[in-house]
Protein backbone atom coordinates (compact mmCIF):
# COMPACT_ATOMS: atom_id res chain seq x y z
CA UNK A 1 0.00 0.00 0.00
CA UNK A 2 1.19 3.40 -0.90
CA UNK A 3 0.28 6.90 -0.35
CA UNK A 4 -0.62 7.37 -4.07
CA UNK A 5 -3.41 4.57 -3.74
CA UNK A 6 -4.75 5.88 -0.45
CA UNK A 7 -4.24 9.72 -0.71
CA UNK A 8 -2.17 9.60 2.40
CA UNK A 9 1.52 10.37 3.00
CA UNK A 10 2.96 6.50 3.03
CA UNK A 11 5.28 7.31 6.72
CA UNK A 12 8.19 5.02 7.69
CA UNK A 13 8.74 4.98 11.41
CA UNK A 14 11.94 3.57 12.85
CA UNK A 15 12.13 3.20 16.89
CA UNK A 16 9.24 2.03 19.03
CA UNK A 17 9.96 3.06 22.52
CA UNK A 18 7.07 4.79 24.58
CA UNK A 19 6.68 7.76 22.37
CA UNK A 20 7.59 5.94 18.37
CA UNK A 21 4.47 3.41 19.07
CA UNK A 22 1.81 6.12 20.47
CA UNK A 23 2.76 7.94 17.23
CA UNK A 24 2.88 4.57 14.90
CA UNK A 25 -0.85 4.32 16.77
CA UNK A 26 -1.73 7.47 15.35
CA UNK A 27 -0.59 7.40 12.09
CA UNK A 28 -2.83 3.98 12.15
CA UNK A 29 -5.86 5.37 13.29
CA UNK A 30 -5.59 8.91 10.92
CA UNK A 31 -5.40 5.95 7.94
CA UNK A 32 -1.66 6.65 6.50
CA UNK A 33 0.20 3.52 5.14
CA UNK A 34 2.83 2.98 7.90
CA UNK A 35 5.97 0.77 7.75
CA UNK A 36 7.68 0.46 10.98
CA UNK A 37 11.28 -0.47 12.03
CA UNK A 38 12.30 -1.54 15.60
CA UNK A 39 15.70 -3.19 16.77
CA UNK A 40 13.43 -5.39 18.73
CA UNK A 41 10.75 -6.51 15.92
CA UNK A 42 8.38 -8.25 18.65
CA UNK A 43 7.45 -4.45 19.96
CA UNK A 44 6.18 -4.03 15.87
CA UNK A 45 3.71 -7.08 16.17
CA UNK A 46 1.04 -5.38 17.86
CA UNK A 47 1.02 -2.70 15.25
CA UNK A 48 1.45 -5.07 12.18
CA UNK A 49 -1.70 -6.65 14.06
CA UNK A 50 -3.65 -3.17 12.43
CA UNK A 51 -1.84 -3.33 9.17
CA UNK A 52 0.94 -1.84 9.80
CA UNK A 53 4.15 -3.20 7.70
CA UNK A 54 7.44 -4.45 9.22
CA UNK A 55 10.69 -3.69 7.68
CA UNK A 56 13.18 -6.28 8.47
CA UNK A 57 16.10 -3.76 7.92
CA UNK A 58 16.76 0.20 8.86
CA UNK A 59 17.02 0.65 4.68
CA UNK A 60 13.69 -1.35 4.16
CA UNK A 61 11.82 1.33 6.09
CA UNK A 62 13.63 4.03 4.67
CA UNK A 63 12.64 2.64 1.09
CA UNK A 64 9.18 2.34 1.61
CA UNK A 65 7.93 5.54 3.08
CA UNK A 66 7.64 9.03 1.48
CA UNK A 67 8.24 10.54 5.26
CA UNK A 68 10.70 8.73 7.15
CA UNK A 69 9.81 9.65 10.83
CA UNK A 70 12.95 9.05 13.26
CA UNK A 71 12.31 7.89 17.13
CA UNK A 72 15.01 6.42 18.65
CA UNK A 73 17.03 6.99 21.62
CA UNK A 74 20.59 9.12 20.88
CA UNK A 75 22.04 11.12 18.53
CA UNK A 76 24.62 7.94 18.82
CA UNK A 77 21.44 5.52 17.84
CA UNK A 78 20.74 7.52 14.43
CA UNK A 79 23.94 7.46 13.59
CA UNK A 80 23.69 3.42 14.02
CA UNK A 81 20.60 3.68 12.33
CA UNK A 82 21.02 5.22 9.28
CA UNK A 83 24.83 4.42 9.19
CA UNK A 84 25.44 3.43 5.06
CA UNK A 85 21.63 3.80 3.97
CA UNK A 86 20.92 5.37 0.19
CA UNK A 87 19.00 9.05 1.75
CA UNK A 88 19.24 10.96 -1.67
CA UNK A 89 15.67 12.52 -2.19
CA UNK A 90 14.25 11.18 0.99
CA UNK A 91 12.35 13.24 3.50
CA UNK A 92 13.95 12.97 6.95
CA UNK A 93 11.88 13.60 10.24
CA UNK A 94 14.13 13.47 13.65
CA UNK A 95 11.91 12.79 16.22
CA UNK A 96 14.86 12.19 18.43
CA UNK A 97 15.79 14.19 21.48
CA UNK A 98 18.62 16.26 20.53
CA UNK A 99 20.35 20.07 21.27
CA UNK A 100 20.24 22.71 18.64
CA UNK A 101 23.85 21.73 17.40
CA UNK A 102 23.17 18.63 17.52
CA UNK A 103 20.08 19.51 15.24
CA UNK A 104 22.34 21.52 12.92
CA UNK A 105 24.73 19.06 12.04
CA UNK A 106 22.12 16.60 11.53
CA UNK A 107 20.72 18.74 8.87
CA UNK A 108 23.94 19.45 7.38
CA UNK A 109 24.64 15.72 7.89
CA UNK A 110 21.23 15.00 5.71
CA UNK A 111 21.63 17.39 2.88
CA UNK A 112 25.40 15.82 1.88
CA UNK A 113 23.01 12.38 1.33
CA UNK A 114 20.54 14.42 -0.53
CA UNK A 115 17.63 14.41 2.03
CA UNK A 116 15.30 17.01 3.15
CA UNK A 117 15.22 17.47 7.00
CA UNK A 118 12.74 18.87 9.28
CA UNK A 119 13.81 18.66 13.56
CA UNK A 120 11.16 18.29 15.85
CA UNK A 121 10.38 18.52 19.34
CA UNK A 122 7.54 16.52 20.85
CA UNK A 123 6.01 18.94 23.48
CA UNK A 124 3.44 15.82 24.81
CA UNK A 125 4.34 12.62 26.78
CA UNK A 126 3.11 9.11 25.19
CA UNK A 127 -0.75 9.00 26.41
CA UNK A 128 -1.32 12.90 25.07
CA UNK A 129 -0.43 11.40 21.14
CA UNK A 130 -3.09 11.15 18.67
CA UNK A 131 -6.08 12.87 21.36
CA UNK A 132 -6.85 16.14 19.85
CA UNK A 133 -7.85 17.71 23.11
CA UNK A 134 -4.86 16.90 25.06
CA UNK A 135 -2.89 19.92 23.34
CA UNK A 136 -0.12 17.81 22.48
CA UNK A 137 1.79 19.35 19.79
CA UNK A 138 4.94 19.24 18.11
CA UNK A 139 7.45 22.13 16.86
CA UNK A 140 9.24 21.47 13.52
CA UNK A 141 12.04 23.75 11.67
CA UNK A 142 14.04 23.36 9.33
CA UNK A 143 12.56 22.62 5.81
CA UNK A 144 10.10 24.77 5.26
CA UNK A 145 8.52 23.04 2.19
CA UNK A 146 8.67 19.27 3.50
CA UNK A 147 6.99 20.47 6.25
CA UNK A 148 4.32 22.30 4.04
CA UNK A 149 3.63 18.79 1.52
CA UNK A 150 3.10 16.99 4.88
CA UNK A 151 1.24 19.06 7.30
CA UNK A 152 -1.48 16.35 7.13
CA UNK A 153 0.49 13.81 7.83
CA UNK A 154 2.40 15.32 10.89
CA UNK A 155 -0.73 16.44 12.73
CA UNK A 156 -1.87 13.03 12.68
CA UNK A 157 -0.20 12.62 15.59
CA UNK A 158 -0.50 16.29 17.72
CA UNK A 159 -0.50 19.87 16.62
CA UNK A 160 2.05 21.66 14.92
CA UNK A 161 4.24 24.63 15.23
CA UNK A 162 6.61 26.07 13.17
CA UNK A 163 9.64 26.97 14.68
CA UNK A 164 11.30 28.56 12.01
CA UNK A 165 13.71 27.67 8.96
CA UNK A 166 16.94 27.14 11.20
CA UNK A 167 17.09 23.44 12.01
CA UNK A 168 18.04 23.82 15.54
CA UNK A 169 15.29 26.29 16.53
CA UNK A 170 13.01 23.19 17.29
CA UNK A 171 15.06 21.79 20.08
CA UNK A 172 15.89 25.07 21.20
CA UNK A 173 12.41 26.28 21.83
CA UNK A 174 12.02 22.55 23.13
CA UNK A 175 14.60 23.03 25.58
CA UNK A 176 13.74 26.10 26.64
CA UNK A 177 10.22 24.98 27.48
CA UNK A 178 11.35 22.09 29.22
CA UNK A 179 13.54 23.75 31.53
CA UNK A 180 11.23 26.22 32.88
CA UNK A 181 9.14 22.92 33.89
CA UNK A 182 12.23 21.69 35.35
CA UNK A 183 12.40 24.90 37.51
CA UNK A 184 8.84 24.23 38.47
CA UNK A 185 9.31 21.26 39.56
CA UNK A 186 12.19 22.13 41.25
CA UNK A 187 9.73 24.72 43.36
CA UNK A 188 7.33 22.48 43.90
CA UNK A 189 9.79 20.37 45.31
CA UNK A 190 10.83 22.94 47.42
CA UNK A 191 7.74 23.60 48.53
CA UNK A 192 6.26 20.36 49.63
CA UNK A 193 9.12 19.52 51.43
CA UNK A 194 8.38 22.98 53.74
CA UNK A 195 5.22 21.70 54.53
CA UNK A 196 6.25 17.57 54.82
CA UNK A 197 7.04 18.13 58.53
CA UNK A 198 3.87 20.07 59.98
CA UNK A 199 0.69 17.66 59.22
CA UNK A 200 -0.24 19.94 56.36
CA UNK A 201 -2.40 17.40 54.26
CA UNK A 202 -0.36 17.27 50.77
CA UNK A 203 -2.72 16.49 48.60
CA UNK A 204 -4.93 19.30 49.31
CA UNK A 205 -1.65 21.22 49.96
CA UNK A 206 -0.76 20.28 45.90
CA UNK A 207 -4.00 21.37 44.81
CA UNK A 208 -3.46 24.85 46.08
CA UNK A 209 -0.02 25.05 44.23
CA UNK A 210 -1.17 23.76 41.23
CA UNK A 211 -3.68 26.72 41.16
CA UNK A 212 -1.09 29.51 42.33
CA UNK A 213 1.59 28.08 39.78
CA UNK A 214 -1.24 28.24 37.10
CA UNK A 215 -2.07 32.04 37.99
CA UNK A 216 1.90 32.69 37.91
CA UNK A 217 2.23 31.38 34.67
CA UNK A 218 -0.86 33.53 32.93
CA UNK A 219 1.84 36.44 34.52
CA UNK A 220 4.79 35.19 32.47
CA UNK A 221 2.72 35.30 29.23
CA UNK A 222 1.25 38.98 30.11
CA UNK A 223 4.82 40.09 30.73
CA UNK A 224 6.14 39.66 27.60
CA UNK A 225 9.02 38.25 27.87
CA UNK A 226 10.23 40.92 30.56
CA UNK A 227 10.30 39.45 34.12
CA UNK A 228 11.35 41.84 35.94
CA UNK A 229 10.90 45.60 34.43
CA UNK A 230 10.80 47.79 37.96
CA UNK A 231 14.20 47.69 39.75
CA UNK A 232 11.54 48.01 42.75
CA UNK A 233 9.63 45.19 42.24
CA UNK A 234 13.23 42.87 41.89
CA UNK A 235 14.08 44.93 45.48
CA UNK A 236 11.19 43.55 46.94
CA UNK A 237 11.74 40.14 45.93
CA UNK A 238 15.14 40.24 47.24
CA UNK A 239 13.65 41.14 50.40
CA UNK A 240 11.13 38.73 50.66
CA UNK A 241 13.92 35.97 49.66
CA UNK A 242 15.68 36.11 53.38
CA UNK A 243 12.10 35.59 54.47
CA UNK A 244 12.07 32.11 52.31
CA UNK A 245 15.77 31.07 53.47
CA UNK A 246 14.87 31.17 57.13
CA UNK A 247 11.46 29.18 56.72
CA UNK A 248 13.80 26.39 55.20
CA UNK A 249 16.25 26.80 57.90
CA UNK A 250 13.44 26.56 60.39
CA UNK A 251 11.51 23.58 58.55
CA UNK A 252 15.01 21.91 58.28
CA UNK A 253 14.66 21.94 55.00
CA UNK A 254 18.18 22.45 52.52
CA UNK A 255 18.11 25.99 50.54
CA UNK A 256 20.20 23.91 47.78
CA UNK A 257 17.39 24.56 45.15
CA UNK A 258 16.73 28.31 46.26
CA UNK A 259 20.38 29.52 46.70
CA UNK A 260 21.52 29.77 43.63
CA UNK A 261 18.59 31.94 42.37
CA UNK A 262 18.53 34.16 45.16
CA UNK A 263 21.92 35.02 43.99
CA UNK A 264 21.30 35.83 40.62
CA UNK A 265 18.16 37.89 41.72
CA UNK A 266 20.47 39.97 44.10
CA UNK A 267 23.47 40.17 41.47
CA UNK A 268 20.69 41.51 39.52
CA UNK A 269 19.23 43.77 41.90
CA UNK A 270 23.15 45.01 42.12
CA UNK A 271 24.26 45.65 39.02
CA UNK A 272 20.78 47.01 37.37
CA UNK A 273 21.14 44.06 34.78
CA UNK A 274 18.10 41.68 33.70
CA UNK A 275 18.16 38.19 35.66
CA UNK A 276 18.38 36.31 31.82
CA UNK A 277 20.97 38.39 30.59
CA UNK A 278 23.07 37.47 33.39
CA UNK A 279 23.02 33.95 32.56
CA UNK A 280 24.58 34.52 29.33
CA UNK A 281 28.60 33.64 29.27
CA UNK A 282 31.18 34.42 26.83
CA UNK A 283 32.05 32.99 23.54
Amino acid sequence: MTSHTTGKTAVSLLGLGAMGTALADAWLTAGHPLTVWNRTAAKAEPLVARGAGAAATPAEAVAAGDLVVLCLLNEDSLDETLAGLDLAGRGLVNLTTSTPGEARARAAWAAERGARFLDGGIMAVPPMIGVPESGAYVLYSGDRALFDAHRDALAAPAGTVWAGDDPGHAALTDVALLTAMSGMFAGATQALALVRRDGIDPAGFAGRLGSWLTAMAGWIERSGGVLEDEDSNLAMQVAGNAVLLRTAEEQRVSSELLAPYYALMSRALETGRPLDELLLTEG
